[in-house]
Order: C-alpha cells, then sequence, then structure tokens
C-alpha cells in the first residue's frame, strides 16, 4: 500500500498544482493584473503548492527532516536535473537578469536558510518571516525595476486563452486544486514515511529523493515538453525563480506555521551543502567558455552532479 500511497499522492499533486495554476491565472486576468505580476506572483506560488502543501503536512505530522528535505531535494533537482535534462533536449540561452538579480537572490535566501539552522537546528517563527519578507521585497523590487527598464523580466509564460474563463469555471478549478493538493500531500507524506520506515531508510533521503522529485515532476514534464517544441517557455531564470520561491515561501510559511526542528543533521552537513554548492556551480557554468547559455554538455555536466547526489545519498543511509 505504501507505493500506491506514493503514487497516488504523486498523480494528485500534478492534477491539483495543474488546476491551482490555472485557477489562479484566471482569476488574475478578472483582476487585471499583468502578466509580469502573474507570473512573478500567482503562477510562481501556484506553482509551489505542492512542495508548500507537502512540508507544511509533514511538519504538522512531527516528520520535520521529510518537510525541509523535501525543499532542498526540489531545490536540487531544479537545477541539477530539470535544467540539466531541458538544455540536453535543447540548449537554453541566458540573459542578464540571472545574474544580476535571480542567481544572488537564490544564493543569499540558500544561505539565509543554512545559517538559520546551524545555529540551532531549528527555522524559528520569527526566521520564516524574515524569509517570506525578503520574498515579498525581491518581488516588488524586480516589478519596480521592470517598469524602471520598460522591459520584461523573464516569467513563467501566461496562457492568454485563461483571460476568457468564466468565474464559475475559476472556483470550480481551485476547489479541484485544493481538494487534489490536500488529499495528494497526505498520501505522499504517509507513503514516503512506510516506505523509509519499511526500508530502514531515513525521512531525509527520502524526502531529497523521491518526495522532492514528485513535487517537482509538473516543472519537469513541462520543461521537457517546452524542449521538445523547441519553444521558451522555460528559462533558467524560472527555475531559478521556483528555488526562491521554495526556500523564502513554503520554509518561510511552513515556519511561521510550525517552527521546523531538524533532527537528522545530515541535512545540514550534506543536503544543504549540495544545494548551495549547485547553485554556486551554476554561475561559472553559465560563463564558460564564454558564453551565456546552458549547453547540452553543461545539461550533462548538471544530470551527472544529480545522479551522483542521489547515489552518494542511498549509499550513506
Amino acid at each position: 500500500m505504501s507505493i500506491f500511497y506514493l503514487i497516488a499522492g504523486l498523480i494528485l499533486l500534478v492534477i491539483g498544482g495543474e488546476f491551482l495554476v490555472r485557477s489562479s491565472v484566471g482569476l488574475s486576468f478578472k483582476l487585471k493584473l499583468s502578466k509580469l505580476v502573474i507570473g512573478m506572483t500567482v503562477v510562481s506560488f501556484a506553482t509551489s503548492a505542492p512542495e508548500l502543501l507537502v512540508s507544511l503536512q509533514a511538519a504538522l505530522d512531527g516528520h520535520p527532516d521529510l518537510s525541509l528535505s523535501n525543499v532542498v531535494g526540489s531545490n536540487i533537482a531544479n537545477i541539477a536535473l530539470v535544467l540539466g535534462i531541458t538544455a540536453i533536449i535543447s540548449p537554453l540561452t541566458v540573459d542578464k537578469d540571472f545574474y544580476k538579480m535571480n542567481w544572488p537572490m537564490m544564493v543569499i535566501s540558500s544561505l539565509a536558510l543554512y545559517f538559520f539552522l546551524i545555529n540551532d537546528n531549528v527555522l524559528t517563527q520569527i526566521e520564516g518571516g524574515i524569509l517570506f519578507v525578503s520574498l515579498i521585497a525581491f518581488i516588488y523590487f524586480m516589478i519596480k525595476l521592470s517598469r524602471k527598464d520598460n522591459k520584461n523580466i523573464a516569467v513563467e509564460e501566461v496562457d492568454e486563452s485563461l483571460s476568457e474563463t468564466s468565474g464559475f469555471k475559476i472556483v470550480l478549478w481551485l476547489l479541484i486544486g485544493g481538494t487534489a493538493l490536500y488529499f495528494g500531500s497526505e498520501l505522499l507524506v504517509k507513503g514516503a514515511v512506510d516506505i523509509a520506515t519499511k526500508l530502514g531508510v531515513s525521512e531525509r533521503v527520502i524526502g531529497v529523493s523521491m518526495v522532492a522529485l514528485g513535487t517537482s515532476v509538473p516543472e519537469l514534464a513541462a520543461s521537457v515538453i517546452a524542449a521538445l517544441r523547441k519553444e521558451k517557455a522555460i528559462s533558467i531564470g524560472n527555475l531559478i525563480g521556483s528555488n526562491i520561491f521554495n526556500i523564502a515561501s513554503v520554509l518561510g510559511l511552513t515556519a511561521i506555521i510550525t517552527p521546523i526542528h531538524v533532527n537528522d543533521t545530515a541535512l545540514l552537513s550534506n543536503d544543504i551543502v549540495w544545494m548551495l554548492a549547485i547553485a554556486v556551480l551554476l554561475l561559472p557554468l553559465v560563463f564558460i567558455p564564454k558564453k551565456l547559455e546552458i549547453s547540452r554538455y553543461k545539461g550533462l555536466v548538471l544530470l551527472l552532479i544529480y545522479l551522483t547526489f542521489i547515489y552518494l545519498s542511498f549509499a550513506a543511509s
């Protein structure tokens, strides 16, 4: 039954995430928000909903390591796995916003998380609040800068057809999405904990691998489809933005509701170190050899790094 719970939970999270994004964007069009605001706030927050629900559910159920490792593993997967596979299929160009705003914010938020946890192994409500407020400030700064420079910052592409969505559909999609996410997170956490117990593997390892991959499925599917179609619907900026949201929004909000205690110190000595290393590595990887792109061979390097991380995580457990 554990496998059934895990698979059912993943399926519900994918369905719930899709419906939540559609309802959120449809509502944003009704409120006449710009595509920039929709992309940077509504879409980004909605696509982080699976991580938020899983992390919150795990923390409330007394599995804080699963809560934290889910976000850390998702961030590693977004850069090393999703970006790696996408680049292998179709190389990605990188604009200046990557090294001027997105990458620095990702590294700063990752470092902040590490230093908050390293002192007392707890992400407190105040620290969670600091992370969340920093996200609001970052979004405000990006929107203000984009208007000043009279340009669009790279954001998730928004389906214009959703502007015609009726109010009834928006409410229906919201209910379906919310319900699917709730039950999906319940089943995923239950299945993951059961599997970890039966296999004698720590919740941390299950969190950074199976659960993290599950909550990253929407991003992975969207990236692969976009790459196959030669579309620019996904960019390095979008994935980095997702990582920023995962730390500042998912962990921030979860900690505000209930402090996150770290039981397995390997999360700090190993997993978060991997997350930081991959984040920092991305900058020189983009610039070498003097070309702002993630080429196929760079994508392969990222994918091999991810496979190495997963192998070492299970080998050490």
